[in-house]
């Protein structure tokens, strides 16, 4: 499956409806929040949009006693709240429950695996016991337990008949080691072809579109070197706190939270070089390629190109927060970033010399995921020379959510007598474009891992070459309390320090912009 033919089979594409085979999709963690929010939301629009197999099962695993009308009705409840479209079509509904299944069982009893066994084969069709998608809905600690007992039941098997794949949520580890470690227990029993890494984000429309953007465009496809482009910036912002996830939190920080995985996902995208084809296994060579170009990190590197940050009390929208050492779960003299900014150099042809600034964190004025690359500025002659400041270096922005779309940033003449310099933009909507209809990113990811095209999921070699790049970071600011200047109030853009950052190489931070 190539990810451009993906994207014009897409749910509520043009394209042909793709061919899957018949299978059974198994929860492990049915009662969880992800099933209720995200999975079965997923599976019923899938189904909805006429993209699910002709014959499919899902079945829930997990240890509160329910029958399997009990189960369907708490997925219908759930579904009033989660389904992106309203009101939930009856007809639909009922449809799509007559395959779902429930059966109870505590991941650590080996009985429990015979009596799920015996309910796939009961379903009577061979596909619906040898096609089958294990989703570990659980925490990451379970993973290697629910593998090997499922390989001991024989539901799991490296060669077929049929097909097995296990799909897993991050986080994959909270460092190198826990990472390998995580990953022998996932491969122990299954090939890494058989491994499914979800990083929801990759999921996203217009992060999937990035590939298409680049390479398809030879306006913009030259245009994407150290020739041409001056620095590049990423910033993901989040308008919320940490709330009542500062227990976690205080695990993870911004930088296992959001820059390992989603951050450096989005700059591979941006940066990797042309894939030799656009089957999964060249897409993921690419990525992995250049997150290995990243330039080490010594500690020293890190005092100058990393900035962590952590908000204090202040209001955003008009409405006041609490400071992180005020949240619930968290520490009072806590030292874990609710920001990062990332100065990054990729030490390959195409990127030699050209900075990469990314930014993420909490309480921040808005919440929004953008790409801005910004284009090396003209001679200091003619209309540069006379506008000065009024001359804006041209850049596109890549904005990813919310309202999707891309702009391309350059200067315009102020209508009148006078040379009056203005920087314009030129703007392209998804929703203008395309309409309001976008696939939520776990139909996408639901929907690939089910045909069997891994282009969007991260392999293995992927996880532990974003965790070094991660662990270099915490080794550098081991032992080292913020600084005055690594604080922030809450409803601002970072700390002093991030701005600092760029300000070494004459760059400031451009912030997104609301779209209308």
């Amino acid at each position: 499956m190539h990810i451009l033919n993906s994207l014009d089979k897409a749910p509520g594409g043009n394209g042909d409806r793709k061919n899957l085979d018949t299978c059974s999709i198994v929860i492990f963690g049915a009662s969880g929040d992800l099933t209720a929010r995200k999975l079965i939301p997923a599976l019923y629009h899938l189904f909805k949009e006429n993209q699910m197999p002709a014959t499919f099962r899902v079945v829930g695993f997990a240890r509160r006693e329910k029958t399997d009308a009990v189960w369907r009705q708490e997925l219908r409840t759930a579904l009033e709240q989660f389904s992106r479209t309203h009101p939930v079509d009856n007809a639909v509904w009922a449809a799509f429950a007559d395959n779902i299944f429930y059966c109870v069982g505590d991941l650590t009893d080996d009985a429990a695996y015979s009596k799920l066994e015996a309910r796939l084969s009961a379903f009577g069709d061979p596909a619906l016991r040898e096609n089958l998608l294990f989703y570990l809905a659980i925490s990451p600690s379970q993973f290697g337990e629910v593998v090997e007992q499922v390989h001991r039941s024989q539901l799991l098997k490296r060669e077929g008949p049929g097909w097995q794949r296990i799909v897993v949520e991050k986080p994959f580890g909270h460092d190198l080691a826990s990472a390998h470690k995580l990953n022998h227990e996932l491969t122990r029993y299954a090939n890494e072809s058989q491994v499914f890494r979800i990083d929801h984000y990759l999921g996203k429309e217009t992060v999937q579109n990035i590939l298409m953007f680049r390479f398809s465009n030879s306006i913009f496809e030259r245009l994407w070197t150290r020739e041409s482009v001056d620095h590049i910036q990423i910033t993901v912002s989040e308008k919320i706190g940490v709330g009542e996830r500062g227990g976690y939190y205080e695990e993870a920080g911004a930088l296992r939270d959001m820059v390992q995985n989603h951050m450096l996902q989005v700059l591979s995208l941006i940066a990797m070089e042309p894939p030799v084809s656009l089957e999964a296994e060249s897409v993921r060579d690419e990525k992995v390629k250049l997150l290995k170009s990243i330039r080490p990190l010594t500690s020293e590197d890190v005092a100058r190109q990393i900035v962590r940050g952590q908000y204090f009390a202040g209001a955003v929208g008009g409405q006041p927060r609490p400071g992180y050492r005020q949240e619930t779960k968290v520490k009072p003299d806590s030292n874990v970033e609710t920001f990062a900014a990332l100065k990054l150099f990729i030490d390959n042809w195409r990127w030699s010399g050209v900075p990469f600034y990314l930014r993420t964190g909490k309480n921040l004025p808005m919440s929004a995921s953008e790409v801005r690359i910004q284009f090396r500025p003209t001679p200091n002659v003619l209309f540069a020379a006379q506008c000065g400041t009024q001359l804006d270096a041209n850049a596109l922005t890549l904005r990813l959510q919310p309202n999707e779309g891309i702009s391309l940033h350059f200067n315009g003449k102020v209508p009148g007598m006078s040379l009056g310099m203005r920087p314009v933009r030129m703007h392209f909507s998804y929703d203008s474009e395309f309409g309001a209809y976008t696939p939520e990113a776990y139909e996408r990811l639901l929907l690939e891992a089910i045909a069997g095209d891994a282009t969007l999921f991260i392999r293995h070699d992927e996880v532990e070459t974003a965790w070094k790049i991660a662990d270099s970071i915490r080794t550098g600011w081991e032992g080292k309390p913020l600084t005055n200047r690594e604080f922030y109030a809450a409803g601002t853009w970072g700390p002093i320090a991030a701005d600092d950052l760029l300000a070494t190489l004459g760059h400031t931070w451009h912030e997104p912009q609301v779209i209308k």
